[in-house]
């Protein structure tokens, strides 16, 4: 229990610390005088997951934007869309109006990073490691940055909770299947996903192996990396045009038809925001994609 309770304050103070770092002090205080409550409520959310912890939180009525990957929960899509994180407009952000940006590292571009900065409004850089841990201290931070650390440190700790037991669960179920992660089929070329990914975190999260780790980020496999991997399945994004593909079409790949997942016609499609948004949803994220990868060791 002592080791729980020590874990738990050390938790919350790096994400006091982190918070700390990461903000950009603004030109008004965040806090109303006289008061430790936060006065920006007018906020802005770019990351999906950024967007869900702040719903989670109760906190959702004091969004007033965010980006276009912020697609859950439905109130979300009621809300102004700044445009995709990673290609945001300084001034589309800043006609909103806001007092606190809470951006996802990987947010961009640094151009654009860079006129916010400058802007005098208050920035949050939130962290996005692709672990269990990464998705509590995620939590944390934010709730630091929103001063509501209190609400924030009860959701950090349920979903570590959810998290352990998923993984535990997970691991009865689906320990030794080897897994390919493709991110696209655009042109017939296969890009798939290594190690230091969200595919990869939650592949490991879910207990099974990630077929390609031995390279870091996204690259195009050859015909021969393909069938070296020797993959039991394949996931993807449940998504069209170039980024998807039918399992027909996949496995008529002349590579992808000679490994395990091609010869027994496994492919898996999740929601990309729910399997890889690393976030409130991702205890039952992890439990759905063991259930598909459970069948394919059986």
């Amino acid at each position: 229990m002592r080791e729980i309770l020590y874990s738990r304050f050390y938790g919350v103070a790096v994400a006091t610390a982190l918070t700390a770092a990461a903000l950009v002090t603004p030109a008004k205080s965040l806090f109303a005088e006289g008061t430790q409550q936060s006065a920006a409520n007018r906020i802005v959310a770019v990351g999906g997951s950024v967007t869900e912890v702040i719903y989670a939180l109760g906190e959702g009525e004091r969004l007033i934007a965010r980006d276009s990957t912020s697609i859950h929960p439905q109130e979300a899509l009621d809300l102004p869309d700044v445009g995709y994180m990673r290609a945001l407009s300084a001034e589309g952000v800043l006609s909103i109006d806001p007092e606190l940006i809470l951006m996802l590292d990987g947010s961009g571009p640094p151009e654009t990073v860079d006129l916010l900065q400058k802007s005098g409004v208050a920035i949050a850089n939130i962290p996005n490691a692709f672990t269990a841990e990464g998705i509590v201290d995620k939590v944390r931070v934010i709730g630091e940055a929103i001063a509501v650390p209190g609400k924030a440190e009860e959701l950090a700790i349920k979903l570590e909770t959810d998290l352990e037991a998923a993984r535990k669960q997970a691991a009865d179920q689906t320990s030794g299947v080897r897994v390919l992660f493709i991110l696209s089929t655009n042109g017939g070329r296969i890009l798939a996903s290594g190690s230091d990914t969200a595919a990869d975190g939650i592949l490991k999260l879910a207990g099974a192996e990630n077929a390609v780790a031995d390279f870091s980020g996204y690259k195009q496999l050859s015909d021969e990396a393909i069938i070296s991997a020797a993959p039991d399945a394949v996931l993807m994004m449940s998504r069209g045009g170039d980024h998807g593909a039918s399992a027909d079409e996949l496995f008529s790949h002349p590579a992808m038809a000679q490994t395990p997942a091609g010869i027994n016609n496994r492919l898996i499609k999740m929601d990309g925001q729910y399997l890889l948004g690393f976030g409130p949803r991702t205890a039952d994220a992890v439990k759905d994609l063991a259930v598909e990868l459970a069948s394919v060791r059986n």
